[in-house]
């Protein structure tokens, strides 16, 4: 079973490593034989009455099934990583927990929850109940979205992947065959009835970044011409907010 590492709010305004980054950077300090098999960003609710940074979204680490006795070793990582990355004046919070927790399903309602409205610590505490849920710094409001991470990303229907098997190494224009071997699936959301080919190209202009969906990491395009596709989506420029 996988086990879910969610970290938010661990960044300030100006800054240049936010929360995505230090999520990823977390794959450096995993022991073998442990393995990270994606990174996946989810965005929550945008609202003016929420103190956020950019675009209040927190971030997963989805680990391979593992050893239970790591558990204990890789939490505590978890902790030391969170506390010596995030920058002062943040708000961190970390959540852990295994896909076959009991609590797993109250933690994916939480997290959709966390998409539609405002919701609170003690709800978020509530939701992971015997789940590992902590903050770290500040209002200590990271564990909203930590937890949101985690629940979010179990349900294998959300978020996009910042990183999976190497994306970011991936030429521009990349083969549909080339992002098969990397397990990643193109499908076309065009209304005719045609699919990518393994020799067609995917243009990405430089972001790719894979969907969440079915728990694999799907990239949705659209045709560009004969043999070309367009990946979907695009990096936005940070519009920052007061936290």
């Amino acid at each position: 079973m996988p086990v879910y590492i969610g970290f938010d709010d661990t960044d300030i305004l100006g800054a240049d490593t936010g929360t995505g980054k230090l999520a990823r950077n977390f794959e450096r300090l995993i022991p073998a034989p442990c393995r990270v098999l994606g990174v996946v960003r989810q965005q929550l609710l945008v609202d003016p009455a929420i103190p956020y940074t950019s675009h209040n979204s927190s971030a997963c680490v989805i680990l391979d099934d593992m050893d239970p006795a790591l558990e204990d070793r890789l939490l505590a990582l978890a902790v030391e990583h969170l506390e010596l990355s995030a920058l002062p004046g943040s708000d961190p919070g970390l959540c852990f927990a295994r896909s076959d927790h009991s609590r797993m399903a109250a933690l994916q309602e939480f997290g959709l929850k966390c998409t539609r409205q405002i919701v609170t610590q003690r709800e978020a505490l509530r939701a992971a109940a015997s789940i590992h849920l902590s903050g770290h710094g500040g209002t200590q409001d990271g564990i909203i979205g930590a937890a949101a991470a985690v629940g979010l990303t179990a349900s294998g229907w959300r978020g996009r992947f910042i990183e999976f098997s190497g994306l970011r190494s991936l030429p521009d224009p990349v083969s549909v065959s080339a992002l098969a071997q990397k397990g990643i699936r193109v499908v076309s959301l065009d209304r005719d009835a045609i699919t990518p080919c393994p020799r067609d190209e995917v243009h990405t202009e430089g972001w790719l970044r894979p969907r969440l969906w079915g728990s694999q990491a799907v990239l949705p395009v659209l045709p560009s011409g004969p043999g070309r596709w367009k990946s979907m989506g695009g990096k936005r420029n940070k519009d920052h907010t007061r936290k």
